[in-house]
């Protein structure tokens, strides 16, 4: 079927929360297997990873960092993600084309909650991981409540493959569980076997046949020498643990200190001995797409600081060369990457991960190939939903017309933000993940594009209503100038409709009072009124009938009964008790069930109106909240959620409904309003 490829490559994403140290560990990773020879640092802004200005800025990744080491005759290829949930969109996009994962996380029970979203997309996906506790030398709970800890938030049974040796709160080795060797670490060097740690006999027996019967799940042969009490042979134990992880069924745990290099080389060794060969993922991958032709998947888009294209895509079958010409357009170039370095190639195979430049018109998660056809289209990871926003304006006038074509290019670049003009309050809306995300953004546009931008939150979209029937109101245009001058008389009805049903115009004339070809003139000119009523606001909701008027044979026209209509409607509406609306939108929040009732209150506190909660489908100890809540409540309700929630906390939502404002709130949006406010009612 497939074309077969060498064995000789692994590709594996780093990912795991911000501040767990997947930065420090690539770079550990790097200079243990030579591919640097000396490491930087994120607080000396001087890693391979973290690259970009604004990573360094912020001393934390804001998008996925490729680099290429060797080791052991094997080309590794690691993607270092973002930890941030503002920027998960980068490290889901880049997981759909990896071999491997390393889950990077720290030895501290309250932040083991914060890698649930991303194991449950790693096992939705069935793609291979490995936990790398990192920072063991803060680790503030015991070996196996850090097991216990981890095993609670993933659906995939944990296995320790190393058990740590620990001399009061330092790492100093590690014990093999599968040869049950012990070894002493050396900074700058390789661990050296040293005699078994008797005070950890009885840990390490606890941990090691917990590791052995969750691999007897899946191999009755060992599972039947584990009931007979028989050893099983380490070449047995480590075949189940390749074959396990390479299938998504178990997850191997490994301890570390990246900042040291411990526990570095053993945790390469296991990638190179156990994860899947790329020809593997390959397979899966492919199973349901026919062919032979080059095919390959775009991971993630870039344009760099010089201003050129370039698409890091994982390259699934066939192989790749110079000026190919993929989904219709011609390739630039290939590269291998390390960092924002380039080393330009002619040809890659199937199974690497490199930069393609130029690839115009080909975005973040499509599939590219030699042959266009739908049926050779791979899964791409899903779009999260914007749930942060700001209005932008150029600071220079003049660079209104160049924004359009930056934002494009930044929403390659980031496909998790979105903009908008909003049709009501006329802003561009740029949409995000967070504050932090938007502020990237805004310093990409400042920096590669020089467009600085000023911001303020939203206005929200308030509407107005009226809550009266005006029976009838009266409106004349009279206006006379040297030659014809300006004649139109109406009386108009205004009522109140039901709410939703927008607005309605009808006419009840008799015997030709308001001539036909005028009646168009009326309508226009309660449109426009409606368009910035009273209070300040579109009017929805009503109904305006022409019941009666007066024309003139000579003066009347369309233009004089349009402005009739206006000072009918300027005369009417504030008799018919004008009253401010408010979006309500339909709110579904996610969280852990423990932060439920922080939820709640949280809901209740901005005014939403809590319609229920249950479990989350396939999610265990998860909750779905669903209230109705007030646009004007969003802003920063996003801030306040993650705040509660440890981070993993997050909502979808859709306009619902219009509905009044409260009476004292009201009168501080029309306050703000009427003063040049930004009508939030803050």
């Amino acid at each position: 079927m497939n074309e077969k490829v060498k064995s000789g490559s692994r590709n594996v994403a780093i990912v795991g929360p911000y501040l767990s140290g997947k930065t420090t560990l690539l770079e550990s990773l790097l200079f243990v297997t030579g591919a640097i020879s000396r490491k930087g640092s994120v607080k000396d802004s001087n890693t391979v990873g973290d690259s970009a200005a604004e990573s360094r800025d912020r001393h934390m990744s804001v998008e996925v960092s490729a680099a290429s080491t060797e080791y052991n005759g094997t080309r590794f290829t690691f993607v270092d993600c973002p930890g941030s949930v503002e920027f998960a969109q980068e490290t889901y996009n880049a997981l759909i084309g990896v071999d491997a994962a390393i889950v990077v996380c720290e030895p501290i029970r309250d932040r083991v909650l914060t890698l649930a979203p991303l194991f449950k997309f790693l096992d939705d996906w069935e793609i291979p991981h490995i936990v790398f506790v990192n920072k063991m030398d803060r680790a503030n709970i015991h070996v196996l409540e850090t097991l216990h800890a981890l095993k609670a938030v993933s659906s995939r049974p944990l296995v320790a493959h190393q058990y740590p040796i620990m001399q009061g709160e330092q790492l100093t080795g590690f014990i093999d569980m599968v040869s049950e060797q012990a070894y002493q670490y050396h900074p700058g060097a390789p661990a050296d076997p040293i005699p078994f740690p008797e005070n950890l006999k009885e840990e390490e027996h606890i941990a090691r046949a917990q590791m052995l019967e969750a691999l007897a799940n899946f191999d009755d042969h060992l599972l039947e020498e584990l009931l007979e009490d028989i050893e099983p042979p380490q070449e047995e134990i480590l075949k189940d643990l390749k074959m396990e992880l390479g299938a998504d069924l178990v997850v191997p745990v490994f301890f570390g200190v990246a900042e040291q290099d411990y526990g570095v080389r053993p945790l390469i060794d296991a990638l190179l001995r156990e994860a899947p060969e790329p020809e593997t993922t390959a397979e899966r991958r492919l199973k349901n797409i026919k062919g032979n032709a080059p095919l390959a998947q775009v991971l993630k888009t870039y344009y760099t600081p010089q201003g050129g294209k370039l698409s890091l895509v994982r390259v699934w079958r066939g192989k790749l060369t110079d000026g190919l010409v993929l989904n219709g357009v011609r390739t630039g170039g290939i590269y291998r990457l390390m960092g924002q370095q380039q080393q330009s190639v002619n040809e890659v195979a199937a199974g690497e991960i490199v930069a393609l430049s130029r690839l115009e018109g080909v975005k973040t998660g499509d599939t590219i190939s030699t042959e266009q056809s739908a049926a050779m289209q791979l899964p791409k990871a899903e779009q999260l939903e914007p749930v942060f926003a700001l209005a932008i304006t150029p600071e220079k006038r003049n660079d209104e017309v160049k924004l359009s074509a930056a934002i494009t290019k930044l929403l390659e670049e980031d496909c998790s933000l979105a903009w908008e003009q909003h049709g009501d309050t006329h802003e561009v809306i740029l949409w995000g993940q967070g504050e932090i995300h938007l502020q990237v953004a805004l310093d990409r546009l400042r920096r590669k594009y020089n467009l600085p931008m000023t911001t303020h939150l939203p206005q929200v979209p308030y509407k107005e209503t009226i809550r009266k029937t005006v029976a009838s109101v009266h409106g004349r245009y009279k206006h006379q100038s040297g030659g014809h001058g300006q004649f139109g008389d109406v009386f108009l009805e205004i009522k109140p409709l039901p709410r939703g049903e927008g607005f309605n115009f009808n006419e009840t004339i008799v015997g030709g009072v308001v001539p036909r070809q005028y009646i168009p003139g009326v309508e226009m000119g309660v449109r426009e009124f409606l368009a910035h009523g009273p209070l300040g606001f579109p009017v929805v909701d009503v109904a305006v009938t022409l019941t009666n008027g007066s024309y003139h044979t000579v003066d009347s026209s369309e233009q004089a009964f349009k402005q009739a209509a206006r000072l009918a409607m300027q005369t009417g509406i504030p008799q018919a008790q004008p009253t401010l609306l408010e979006p309500i939108l339909r709110v579904e929040v996610t969280t852990p069930s423990e932060f439920t009732s922080k939820v709640l209150q949280l809901l209740s506190g901005r005014r939403g109106q809590i319609l229920g909660y249950e479990g989350k489908n396939d999610w265990q100890g998860w909750d779905n909240v669903v209230a109705y809540l007030p646009q004007a409540e969003m802003q920063n309700f996003i801030v306040e959620l993650r705040s509660l929630t440890l981070g993993v906390g997050s909502f979808h939502w859709v306009y619902d409904h219009l509905q009044e404002v409260p009476e004292k709130l009201a009168e501080r949006v029309i306050a703000g309003n009427g003063n040049g406010g930004n009508g939030n009612g803050k």
